[in-house]
């Protein structure tokens, strides 16, 4: 039994000298705004921010009037998409357009009924670039409805695209971090998808990883069209990833992080996070129960491991199991700064990954009862199946 401890307790360690030291440095978080800014040439490119928004009242009007009020210089107009709301997210949009005198940059669409075989978002998003094509747009900005703009985002991202020959350029909104949920929950989100998407990797050309943060999407629309339109993922329930993976087959792409593009949307409980997270986290692993298997295993030795073999009896795997919590712990630590919190959580990180580990498998349950992807009155698990 020892032996099997010290084993365990060999492979976690091996695991996080190998995450921190050889794994794209992922829990590294470089905002984007402390980046040397590219140098300014050439015309700036026009762009269409296409906004997805359904029952977004709470938010809508502070994410209209940021994205309006962007100190672009070339020209920035933006189509909403109402996806059927009840609760007057439309006319709040235009109101807050009007209030800044924005009218004339602004468009309302009245979104169409959902068909078969798409998510939600995506069928709003199709019918958003369709309206923009009409306007013969340089790029669009696929950003969410609870999502909100400061200082010169748009610009950067913009100048970053044009200066680097890119087709996409992504930045990972902050998330909201302020319950004790939150505080508990999210910085850990991002530095799980850094694990599964190392930004640097993404970066990287001669690199097969590629992904997107969906809550901020810059992308030139001719490239758009090369990798299939949006059609191409219509079923994606992790929409940003997959278009980032389409979007890298036609040039190089960026993916970073910044504190002036920032989500309003609060996750006051744990289970609110937790619906969050679960809606997708069995698409990321194909729906498959072998897969689900394996995550609990590598889950279980990697972080939960550490915990447990530290009050083991053999004092070389207390050692090691010691050595796997302090890398994990020290990992979490750029994240942590990045969201302000006490470096405190990271000694946490062993029972917040437990927290993950329970939403994944209740977002296989809720898959396997049909119920998966749930979202806003819609299961969108596996659509492109149905």
């Amino acid at each position: 039994m020892s032996l099997t401890l010290m084993i365990v307790a060999v492979v976690a360690v091996t695991a996080w000298v190998y995450l921190v030291a050889f794994h794209g440095g992922f829990w590294l978080a470089f905002r984007f705004e402390d980046l040397p800014p590219p140098a300014s040439e050439g015309p700036w490119p026009r762009i269409v921010a296409v906004v997805p928004a359904r029952d977004e009242a709470a938010g809508i009007a502070r994410c209209v009037t940021s994205i309006l009020q962007q100190p672009y210089p070339g020209s920035l107009s933006m189509i909403l998409i109402d996806d059927q709301s009840s609760d007057g997210t439309a006319d709040l949009a235009a109101r807050a357009a009007a209030a800044i005198g924005a009218s004339d940059r602004l468009t309302v669409l009245r979104g169409q009924p959902l068909p078969s075989g798409w998510t939600g978002k995506l069928w709003a998003v199709k019918q958003g670039l369709d309206l923009a094509a009409q306007s013969h747009p340089d790029c669009v900005l696929l950003t969410d409805a609870d999502i909100v703009y400061s200082g010169n985002a748009v610009t950067q991202l913009a100048t970053r695209m044009r200066n680097d020959n890119l087709v996409m350029a992504s930045v990972m909104a902050q998330l909201r971090c302020e319950s004790f949920a939150e505080k508990f929950l999210i910085p850990a989100f991002v530095f799980f998808f850094g694990m599964l998407y190392p930004f640097a990797w993404v970066r990287r050309s001669d690199r097969a990883t590629a992904a997107a943060a969906g809550g901020c999407i810059l992308a030139r629309f001719d490239a758009l069209k090369r990798a299939g339109g949006i059609e191409s993922i219509r079923g994606a329930l992790i929409d940003d990833c997959a278009l980032g993976a389409r979007l890298k087959t036609t040039g190089p792409v960026w993916l970073g992080f910044t504190h002036d593009v920032k989500s309003i949307r609060a996750s006051d409980e744990i289970s609110d996070v937790g619906r969050m997270i679960s809606r997708s986290a069995y698409a990321q692993l194909r729906y498959s129960l072998l897969l689900l298997l394996g995550m609990v295993i590598a889950m279980t030795v990697i972080f939960l491991s550490p915990m447990g073999l530290i009050f083991a009896a053999d004092p070389l795997t207390r050692t090691l199991a010691a050595g796997s919590w302090v890398l994990m712990a020290l990992a979490f630590q750029p994240t942590l700064r990045y969201y302000g919190q006490s470096p405190l959580w990271g000694v946490a990180l062993p029972l917040i990954s437990l927290a993950y580990m329970v939403f994944t498998l209740n977002s296989a349950y809720q898959y396997l009862r049909g119920r998966g992807g749930m979202w806003k009155g819609r299961a969108q698990a596996n659509v492109s199946a149905s």
